[in-house]
């Protein structure tokens, strides 16, 4: 295909790659013990479900199976960067969002925790891209694919979704790790961002972990 000044124009068939280990990062978004506060589990009992039998099921059989491939696993987690939250964005502060610096509610869910030196980002916003260094970090990573798993699917994870196709990452959403307050809610978040990524089951992500 030339384009208008006679030079070819690359082709891109479709969506379906390989997923070269080196250059693929796993981010898991907001699986943090806040989200398993009494409270909010009490009042989403569809969230409460989805958590315990299938999307922390599902992350944590991604995560270790991209660990032994050699894929890098990053966390980003809602943490204010000060004890009284004045750092926060405009749309927390309004939302009543708080998790003071140092908070266990801060921490990443123990199932999924990383291990070793793996890289977790404070954010105080809706998206990772916006108020975390996450793309410097990926780049310099030498990322090209981002598998997204996390809470809650039409919020933060689809937020991370677009942000890092509009970035030129080439995003994968691993679906069953990923859970919202109610099951509408998930299936409608997946509809909506399903033009920025690949959306799998865990099971088909693995499968395409390749070094070719």
């Amino acid at each position: 295909m030339n384009d208008s000044s006679g030079g070819t124009l690359a082709r891109y068939e479709g969506r379906d790659r390989n997923l070269v280990p080196e250059k693929t990062a796993i981010l898991v978004v907001d699986a943090q013990n806040a989200e398993l506060d009494p409270a909010i589990l009490e009042a989403h009992p569809e969230f409460a479900s989805a958590l315990k039998t299938r999307a922390l099921p599902a992350m944590k059989k991604l995560i270790e199976a991209g660990r032994s491939k050699g894929v890098e696993v990053l966390y980003t987690v809602i943490e204010s960067l000060t004890k009284d939250g004045r750092d926060r964005s405009l749309d927390h502060k309004l939302s009543n969002i708080h998790v003071p610096k140092g908070s266990k509610l801060a921490a990443v869910i123990d199932d999924v925790a990383p291990v070793g030196d793996e890289i977790v980002l404070p954010k105080t916003s809706s998206g990772v891209f916006n108020s975390t260094n996450i793309d410097y970090v990926l780049r310099n990573l030498g990322i090209e694919n981002v598998i997204v798993v996390g809470f809650v699917t039409d919020q933060c994870v689809d937020m991370a979704i677009r942000d890092g196709a509009d970035r030129g990452y080439y995003m994968v959403c691993a679906q069953d790790a990923c859970a919202a307050y109610t099951e509408e809610r998930h299936a409608t978040g997946l509809r909506a961002f399903g033009g920025y990524c690949r959306v799998q089951d865990v099971e088909d992500v693995i499968a395409s972990f390749s070094n070719e």
